[in-house]
């Protein structure tokens, strides 16, 4: 899958303000990693969500670092961050917020819950009970509460930072559909390499470097990063392509449930804010083609016979990507 040239037609402007980009980005790269050794892929995917306006989900056994992530990038950023630890007994009032009787006003006053903050880091969302996780269903699709039939907008920029341990586990619900649908991407950190592991003794032996990490951006600095995001070109040959991507997931007889039209919008989305931080102002079938996994494999649904022969999801999405034809640029879209 070789990289097109500008010239080939997938775009060729230049919005104003990606050297901004690319050097805040940086910045904020540079302080996750300071913290989590030796996972750049996982680090990058996290700050394109962040810039897609999306929601993250990190799955993975526990001590890898799930938390560890997702704590480095809200600390890297000076927005404000709530943090909620998932339990089987945690209410959806303690996520939304709830109506509270104010005996000296003799009225209502709602108190907001902790998903009333620009990055909210959900620790173990998948220990709760069903019915606890769909209460972030609104917030995060619409970035907005509603409670007793008034809504609250939530701030911005809003995303959730999700992590879960693997369904097998003890203790685990697994996340509903909807609820999986609302995350743009979802990233396994892995077992750092024997170096990483190595050089982490140093790092966390003395003292938690979460602790010593200080804001390198700002709000606002997010804000505008995601506006210029919304600018990067996605020529027509490769939207169709990732319609057809996702579109192929639909009939696949390995599939029982196939991704959804909202699938196909954060696809584009996190591809132009891949783009971006590749200094880009146009969309290439590789950006789509790398973010595949990442976008689609948690959203569906193995049949049972393809769990039966181990194959995954992640697979499948693989074996799509392989055999779709690549666009051919054909002009400005």
């Amino acid at each position: 899958m070789g990289a097109a040239k500008p010239s080939e037609g997938f775009g060729a402007r230049r919005p104003a303000g990606l050297a901004e980009l690319g050097t805040v980005a940086e910045r904020i790269r540079a302080s996750v990693e300071s913290v989590i050794e030796g996972k750049p892929e996982a680090v990058r995917i996290a700050l394109t969500v962040l810039l897609a306006e999306g929601h993250l989900l990190l799955e993975d056994v526990p001590g890898v670092g799930k938390t560890m992530l997702a704590k480095a990038l809200a600390k890297s950023v000076d927005c404000t961050v709530r943090r909620i630890q998932f339990t089987p007994d945690l209410l959806p009032s303690d996520v939304t917020g709830t109506n509270v009787f104010d005996q000296h006003q003799r009225d209502f006053e709602f108190r907001p819950g902790a998903i009333f903050a620009q990055i909210v880091v959900g620790d173990e969302i998948n220990r709760a009970s069903p019915k606890t996780q769909s209460a972030l269903l609104e917030s995060m699709e619409e970035r907005q509460v509603t409670i007793d039939g008034t809504s609250y907008e939530l701030p911005s920029p809003f995303m959730v930072v999700a992590t879960q341990n693997p369904v097998e586990m003890e203790g685990t619900y697994p996340l509903p559909e909807a609820q999986r649908d609302r995350f743009m991407a979802r990233v396994s950190i892995g077992y750092p390499s024997a170096d990483a592991e190595f050089a982490m003794l140093d790092v966390h032996a003395g003292a938690n470097p979460l602790d010593d990490l200080q804001p390198v951006a700002h709000a606002a600095d997010i804000l505008k990063l995601i506006e210029l995001v919304r600018t990067v070109h996605v020529a027509d040959a490769v939207r169709r392509y990732a319609v057809d991507l996702v579109a192929a997931t639909r009939n696949h007889p390995e599939l029982r449930l196939g991704a959804s039209p909202r699938a196909t919008l954060h696809l584009v989305r996190a591809a132009r804010a891949a783009a971006a931080l590749d200094g880009r102002e146009y969309v290439l079938p590789d950006d789509i083609q790398a973010l595949a996994v990442p976008v689609l494999a948690h959203r569906l649904l193995p049949t049972a016979e393809t769990q039966l022969s181990r194959r995954t999801a992640e697979q499948v999405v693989l074996d799509l990507v392989a055999r779709l034809p690549i666009p051919r640029p054909q002009g400005r879209g």
